[in-house]
């Protein structure tokens, strides 16, 4: 399931963290590949125990939980601090094809997740590079995501997937993991689509609807079936 989360970020935000980011020193991101993606990852990275990144990665993750179509999409039970990268034109920058690791942990805080899903926020507008498609494959194929600035991207975390090599300007993005509740990922679409059609349902009926109230409650009891808590 790929899921495409609209306005995560305002775009006086996402400016905000472009000025933010742009005062601050950045690093090699092989830093925190694995052994098999650091040998095909080539790009920077704000250091991701910095107080910029931790800051900023905080305001993510407030505005992620507070947005409804994530909450419904990942149904999430830890979100790893979100880190920050960049892709310039001018230094080669890419990252081929790989898969995330199953497990991340973070140093600072002890937090050890399984990497249910991984997320990508755009933090440049697609005019200001070419390139640096994020490349997505799945059993229907290969899908190419290039989102607005404030936008953000949802993807299992056992794809295989990469970002083409950036030929103009620069792509700048927060990525991260998270751990859902919903463990797997056949029972977490269903739950997706379920929750979907009941809000159609409610926009249509109203939330005191008698079938749209049943249909709501099956799905707090999928919920309650699935979930790991």
């Amino acid at each position: 399931m790929l899921i495409c989360v609209p306005e995560v970020l305002s775009k006086s935000d996402v400016a905000e963290f472009r000025g933010v980011m742009d005062a601050t020193d950045w690093e090699d991101g092989r830093s925190t590949a694995g052994a098999q993606s650091a040998l095909v990852k080539k790009n920077e990275q704000l250091p991701p125990n910095g107080e910029v990144a931790r800051a900023l990665g905080r305001r993510i993750v407030s505005a992620l939980t507070s947005n409804p179509k994530f909450v419904s999409a990942a149904v999430p039970l830890q979100i790893f601090p979100p880190l920050f990268n960049r892709y310039a034109a001018a230094n080669g920058h890419y990252f081929g094809i790989h898969v995330d690791n199953a497990v991340r942990g973070d140093h600072l805080t002890g937090l050890r997740i399984r990497t249910d899903l991984s997320v990508t926020l755009f933090l440049s507008e697609p005019d200001e590079y070419d390139g640096g498609e994020l490349v997505i494959e799945d059993n229907f194929g290969s899908h190419e995501v290039k989102l607005g600035a404030g936008d953000c991207v949802l993807y299992p975390s056992s794809s295989l997937h990469m970002v083409t090599p950036v030929t103009r300007g620069a792509r700048v993005a927060s990525f991260f993991w998270l751990q859902s509740m919903i463990r797997d990922a056949h029972a977490r679409s269903m739950i997706y689509d379920l929750d979907t059609a009941i809000q159609a349902l409610v926009e249509r009926l109203g939330r005191d609807d008698p079938e749209t109230v049943k249909l709501t409650g099956i799905y707090h009891n999928l919920i309650r079936y699935w979930a790991e808590v």
